[in-house]
């Protein structure tokens, strides 16, 4: 059973890009050609792969669907370049962690749709190269990255188009709990919807593990429809606090606030407190809580903001 939607019009918020995306599958199909080449960037969890899907389905296409880490050897690509046909999308998750040997390939293909190959064999001086070109399908490639900053810029300029997602509104997400809610059969009140979307973070990848965590607890204490009650006694179970926050976002304020006095802290001293890697605690940890006020980069660590402290006081106060 797929939750994902299909077209554009199953496909709630990011209105913006999908107008731009709607124009360009419009004009695409109207001069009987592939799609240009798309970035899809914006935070985890907003929907890039989903979105990459819905183009596929709309543009009438095939989709290979990869990640750049697992791509190992030239080989790799090589073989994903050669496979596709006229029209076929190729979308590359993660893509800003190409590495640049991969991306040197990518290059021909995406501007000439060509691709560049060295053949040989024979050992010592019986030792051969040739170097020979091979004529690729048209087709389009989509990138999805969390750091657009981090790809490089011959790679970043040959894509056409840039499309950002952002995080969803409360009634945004609301309306994809009630989605997914009638696709897995589940009966939930309005109100219910709306509180899962308050502690989702502005994000639809939480919103459906939330939901799925509701639905768990009703089952098991056999509630026939979620209401507000069943919700919030599910979000205390699981420990999902206000806003969203969940326990490895709670311990990172408790030791920046109650161990550090609020900072400056460095992010290798984080890793060691909070046993986490820079990656998990930058684009998992931090991005909610710099963009919801709770804390500060600055030139000599993080520091966190009234708004933590006042949370942690709330907290300890229930």
């Amino acid at each position: 059973m797929s939750i994902r939607p299909l077209t554009l019009v199953e496909y709630i918020g990011q209105e913006e890009v999908k107008k731009q995306v709607r124009v360009l599958i419009d004009s695409a199909k109207k001069r009987v050609e592939s799609l240009d080449h798309i970035i899809l960037a914006g935070p985890p969890g907003l929907g890039k792969t989903t979105l990459a899907t819905v183009i596929a389905t709309e543009m009438g296409s095939q989709i290979k669907v990869t990640s750049a880490p697992v791509i190992e050897k030239k080989g790799d690509i090589v073989g994903l370049l050669t496979s596709l046909k006229d029209g076929d999308i190729l979308f590359i998750d993660e893509i800003h962690r190409l590495s640049p040997a991969f991306e040197e390939i990518l290059y021909p293909a995406m501007e000439d749709f060509k691709l560049d190959i060295i053949i040989g064999g024979g050992v010592g001086k019986k030792r051969y190269s040739k170097a020979i070109t091979l004529d690729l399908s048209r087709f389009t490639l989509i990138g999805a990255t969390t750091r657009i900053g981090m790809l490089s810029d011959p790679l970043l300029s040959r894509f056409g188009v840039i499309l950002t997602l952002d995080y969803y509104t409360e009634g945004e997400l609301s309306e994809i709990v009630k989605r997914v809610a009638q696709i897995m059969a589940v009966e939930i009140e309005e109100e219910a919807c709306m509180e899962i979307a308050r502690h989702s973070r502005g994000t639809p990848r939480i919103a459906n593990k939330i939901l799925k965590r509701v639905y768990d607890f009703s089952l098991s204490h056999n509630r026939e429809r979620i209401d507000t009650d069943t919700v919030r006694q599910a979000l205390r179970l699981f420990s999902i606090k206000d806003y969203g926050i969940d326990s490895l976002m709670l311990k990172y304020l408790r030791i920046l606030v109650e161990s550090f006095h609020g900072g400056p802290i460095g992010l290798t001293t984080l890793c060691s407190a909070l046993n986490e890697d820079r990656k998990t605690i930058e684009e998992v940890i931090e991005p909610f809580l710099l963009r919801m006020g709770f804390i500060k980069k600055t030139k000599v660590g993080r520091v966190a903001q009234g708004k933590a402290f006042e949370f942690l006081s709330n907290f300890r106060d229930t």
